[in-house]
């Protein structure tokens, strides 16, 4: 494996990706965000449930600036059990037609593990596969996403969201996210999947001390030629670190995806992303400024 340390002065490499025939130009920071439409995420379970509520916000996060609407239907916070495939679809579904419907223009990611939610939320209208098992839950997840042509993104997660936090062990966090990475890859190419974006995973089987290890050496990453997606939005390393709620966490979730952004990242996934959106412009303002300094 290949990992070296170096010096990253606020790189970014072109990735442009075919959407179902639009593209997507990451060479700049991109804001995710996040659209739960179930009644238990860690966060905002149980305020997007019904479909006015659903489209309401889905119009406000476009409004404000967000790139992609990643909908979820199925919570995966620490301790949450898994459901199954049908009742993700029952809930998932209408949610992506109703947003759809109403902006038929916008970018949508399914945050799905099911090949068959997954191949079903596409058909409708759906861009991305967004999927926190790595392949690891549904063994057909990768050749679906091959066969339907659309960016997969490929998050590393030690264990299940049921027992993910009980204690996780690495030896070196970062080798064996980035051995995950190397070695997952090619059977995302094997398979048909053209446009990959890869997730550490912050928050998933991971300790606070690991996650900020991962936040640290997020450059490294940068070595697969693939896209970073930093999702730490109001996530415990910040709330637990600073003695707060995840409902108080904006301020160091904004902190964090400063950090993130210097690091090499090109997609933020966040719950707020008008703050989301001012962090990546004081970045890029930051950057260009020392790119004109430089030249002068």
């Amino acid at each position: 494996m290949k990992m070296k340390p170096s010096v990253v002065e606020n790189y970014q490499q072109l990735h442009v990706f075919n959407c179902k025939g639009r593209l997507l130009d990451l060479s700049t920071p991109l804001i995710m965000g996040i659209l739960n439409v179930t009644p238990d995420s860690f966060y905002d379970g149980g305020k997007f449930t019904d479909l006015k509520a659903i489209v309401a916000h889905a119009g406000t996060m476009i409004r404000q600036g967000a790139a992609i609407i990643d909908i979820g239907a199925q919570s995966t916070r620490p301790g949450a059990d898994k459901i199954s495939p049908k009742k993700e679809a029952s809930r998932l579904l209408p949610a992506l037609e109703a947003v759809l419907d109403k902006f038929p223009q916008a970018l949508v990611s399914v945050d799905t593990f099911y090949a068959d939610v997954a191949q079903k939320a596409v058909e409708k209208g759906a861009s991305i596969i967004n999927d926190i098992s790595g392949g690891s839950f549904d063994p057909e997840m990768f050749q679906a996403a091959g066969a339907l042509q659309v960016p997969y993104i490929l998050m590393h997660m030690k264990g299940e969201p049921a027992t993910m936090q009980e204690k996780p062990k690495y030896k070196n966090v970062t080798e064996e996210v980035f051995t995950f990475f190397a070695d997952t890859l090619p059977a995302l190419q094997k398979a048909g999947v053209r446009d990959t974006i890869l997730d550490p995973g912050f928050g998933f089987g991971k300790t606070t001390q690991h996650n900020f290890q991962l936040l640290n050496d997020l450059n490294l990453f940068q070595q697969l030629d693939k896209p970073i997606l930093a999702g730490l939005s109001r996530k415990s390393l910040t709330y637990k670190t600073l003695g707060l709620k995840p409902e108080e966490a904006l301020n160091g979730t904004t902190a964090l995806n400063m950090v993130a952004l210097q690091n090499g990242a090109g997609l933020l996934r966040v719950h707020d992303v008008k703050e989301a959106i001012q962090t990546v412009k004081l970045y890029l303002a930051l950057k260009n400024a020392v790119t004109s300094h430089s030249s002068s």
